[in-house]
């Protein structure tokens, strides 16, 4: 906690992270904060004024402004508050990151280009188009050395001009930088420019997990990372999965993968079985229609279970030259396929219109109208529309 002034207080607004409508609220100055504004690939941090939460923290020039939900008074003094657990998060996350971009550039020769701390998990971007899953495994072994060997991590200011600058790894400054530069030190290891939030000693990181590399752009390799707490729950997260992956299999964990390789072909022997039958029942159903007495010139069908080569093996089977077919496979009450087929001119005309009712979309040629409908429930409409249709063509049916 910290006891400031507020300064400056204006209405603004703030557009969430996730998207959707801007937020209404207020931006703060205060006299001096505790709260990191987002900067250096780290995300901002959140706390209280007062009583009042803080939703965003961002840097204008030399100030930090807060945004708040509601207005504070300026030159009201007010205790602001931390919220602790995220700032601890983000220390482990950034000085994890010194860690392993020093570690990685010594052993290796792999520079840093950029990095970005993630919700879920952090990314370092590395200037080399391959990283091997045996280097990973043998920077990983040296980074948590280094945690054990519980080596301390200092903060210092610079003068612009002092020519000591020259000899700190850094990704520059930003073009508004004024007044002494921040050099992070990780004792013997590395010295780095950086207004982030760090850890006093690198036995704080508890540990860091490489989780392997990505292809990143052009000729660089993306190392994923967590540290520290992150650590701990990505463990808990995949113990609860083991745990639920057991009960279901009725295994143990080394033999989950084996079991679900072979519950994979089941259900592919299941899904080709399904699909044969359901061209078969296609067949039938279509020689049913056409074996009977006096074949309509309206043929309506819906099924739940099908797909949309279901419903073209039935109107292959029947002929569109004097039928009109209106196919329809999914659920009855939701969303589903639908297929219009018959004579060209009559598809041309009622395919759009068929498509509109459903609520859904389609294209069509040579005699055949076919799409996703959002509305089944108003097949009903559709039949009737049809009925209609093929009563004015022809006034005697």
């Amino acid at each position: 906690q910290f006891t400031t002034r507020v300064v400056s207080c204006r209405a603004a607004e703030l557009r969430p992270e996730a998207g959707g409508e801007p937020v209404r609220g207020f931006q703060v100055v205060l006299e001096d904060t505790i709260l990191f504004p987002e900067g250096g690939g780290q995300p901002d941090d959140r706390g209280l004024i007062g009583d009042v939460p803080v939703l965003r923290v961002s840097r204008r020039g030399s100030e930090a402004v807060h945004f708040v939900p509601a207005a504070l008074e300026p030159g009201a003094e007010v205790l602001l508050s931390l919220d602790w657990e995220r700032r601890f998060d983000h220390m482990q996350q950034h000085s994890g990151q010194h860690l392993i971009s020093a570690i990685a550039e010594q052993m290796f020769g792999f520079k840093t280009t950029s990095w970005e701390l993630g919700r879920q998990r952090s990314v370092i971007e590395l200037d080399s188009p391959l990283v091997t899953a045996e280097q990973v495994e043998a920077l990983e072994k040296s980074v948590n050395e280094k945690i054990r060997d519980r080596v301390p991590v200092t903060v210092r200011e610079l003068a612009a001009d002092d020519p000591e600058i020259e000899t700190v790894r850094s990704r520059g400054l930003p073009d508004d930088h004024a007044g002494p530069v921040r050099v992070v030190d990780i004792k013997g290891i590395d010295s780095n420019l950086c207004c982030g939030t760090h850890v006093s000693n690198l036995s704080d990181l508890q540990v860091i997990k490489l989780l392997g590399v990505e292809k990143g752009k052009k000729n660089k390799t993306n190392l994923v990372f967590l540290a520290g707490n992150r650590v701990l729950k990505s463990m808990e997260q995949s113990h609860s999965t083991e745990k639920a992956l057991t009960s279901l299999l009725k295994n143990g964990p080394g033999e989950h993968v084996e079991a679900v390789k072979r519950l994979q072909s089941s259900v592919k022997l299941l899904q080709k079985n399904n699909l044969n039958l359901l061209r078969d029942i296609a067949v039938l159903i279509a020689r049913d229609f056409k074996n009977k007495p006096a074949p309509k010139q309206l043929f309506v069908l819906h099924r739940k279970e099908g797909d949309s080569e279901f419903m073209n093996i039935i109107a292959n089977e029947i002929g569109t030259e004097e039928t009109l077919l209106f196919l329809t496979v999914g659920d009855e009450k939701e969303a589903g396929l639908f297929l219009l087929a018959g004579p060209v001119e009559a598809v041309e005309n009622l395919g759009p219109r068929v498509a509109e009712l459903l609520g859904g979309k389609g294209a069509g040629k040579r005699g055949r109208f076919q799409g996703k409908a959002a509305k089944m429930s108003r097949r009903g409409e559709v039949q009737a529309l049809l009925q209609e249709f093929i009563s004015h063509q022809n006034p005697g049916a």
